[in-house]
């Protein structure tokens, strides 16, 4: 990253915001977009910020023209705690957010609640909506399939997506419990950071159909586009290192993001035709909100929430180590140290922001590392 500037976040929200405004998305969508995509270079996850605007939203929408920049958002079934939503290949964070908002509305009303859809798009880093639900005093639950990238335990060909499965639940430390990251052990938005940047991914991650492992990232993702490279679940390819529970909760994903909804899933969600030709992904989403009120006092979840993770950090250490964390916390630390520097934007990423700005004549605009 030697070559690598930090832009202020409020620069790059702004111009994020007319660029999507720029491909035809509503004003009050962009910023529903720019603000998912600004709040993961914020909390130091640079796999799913503002290095993903053009690969992952802008050309689906303006060069393969798979994806719509305006959401129809259609409410199939709607019954008590639970609806079905369409998103007919909207903007997978505006749909998203409004799957929360609703779960977050039902959980109210019935202590539970819960929105799955489909036929959505990418939605950005997975912990922004359970954190919807932190900000309501609710515990949030997500997941999301995607392209095929995993490779299920004694298989070597990619059938499920990387799949997260995030919980967020609210503390007494000023920033909630998010466990957010996919069940493979490297996701596909790393891999694309790797390449960015011009480093190998780790060895023993990925496989190719002989089961040997990769490390070339940007043949890596033209091998998974092209059905020639697999991730590891969680625990790695074999049960001996609990590689099958990483496949487990990964289906499990597939299971929820598709089967209530009766959405695509696995291959479904190349992106490519039976031709070859860019398609949309149809991607499917599931949301829940558990309202604590209806269990027991706000404060008094929050104060156990916040001794049991501070009970996990302040346990024996191993030699060497210097510090035990709890899932959220890195983020937090993350979002205090870049407070006042903003995101880093590397080389090939600048030229991906100048490329935008030149094609959609944001001439407005002026990056420091011109």
């Amino acid at each position: 990253m030697s070559n690598t500037v930090w832009i202020p976040f409020e620069k790059l929200t702004a111009f994020m915001v007319d660029v999507f405004k720029s491909i035809g998305v509503p004003e009050k969508d962009a910023h529903i977009c720019a603000d998912v995509l600004i709040n993961s270079d914020k909390r130091g996850i640079d796999s799913h910020g503002v290095g993903r605007l053009k690969p992952i939203y802008y050309d689906r929408i303006v060069k393969k023209k798979i994806q719509q920049p305006v959401t129809e958002f259609e409410i199939v079934r709607d019954k008590g705690a639970t609806a079905v939503v369409d998103g007919h290949h909207g903007m997978g964070m505006v749909i998203a957010k409004r799957c929360m908002e609703m779960a977050i509305e039902k959980a109210r009303t019935y202590g539970l609640g819960m929105v799955v859809a489909r036929n959505s798009t990418h939605y950005g880093f997975a912990a922004y909506y359970p954190m919807m639900a932190c900000d309501a005093g609710m515990i949030g639950l997500t997941g999301t399939n995607a392209r095929p990238s995993i490779a299920p335990t004694h298989g070597v060909e990619n059938m499920l997506g990387t799949n997260p499965l995030v919980f967020g639940m609210p503390t007494d430390e000023g920033f909630p419990f998010t466990n957010d990251y996919a069940t493979s052990i490297l996701q596909r938005g790393k891999i694309e950071q790797y390449a960015r940047e011009g480093k190998e991914c780790p060895p023993g991650l990925i496989i190719d159909r002989e089961g040997k492992t990769k490390t070339d990232s940007v043949q890596i993702l033209k091998d998974l586009v092209g059905g020639r490279a697999a991730l590891a679940p969680i625990g790695g390819t074999e049960e001996e290192t609990g590689g099958h529970k990483g496949y487990g909760f990964a289906t499990v994903v597939e299971l929820l993001s598709a089967a209530l909804q009766q959405g695509s899933y696995l291959k479904m969600l190349s992106g490519l035709s039976e031709v070859g030709q860019p398609m949309p992904y149809a991607l499917g989403h599931f949301f829940m909100a558990i309202d604590i009120e209806h269990f027991c006092d706000l404060d008094d979840f929050k104060k156990t929430a916040g001794e049991i993770l501070r009970s996990l950090r302040n346990s024996q250490k191993a030699p060497g180590k210097e510090r035990i964390y709890t899932c959220g916390e890195k983020e937090n630390l993350a979002g205090i140290e870049r407070e006042g520097r903003g995101a880093p934007v590397s080389e090939s990423l600048q030229q991906q922001l100048i490329a935008m700005r030149d094609e959609q004549g944001l001439s407005q605009y002026k990056f420091p590392f011109e």
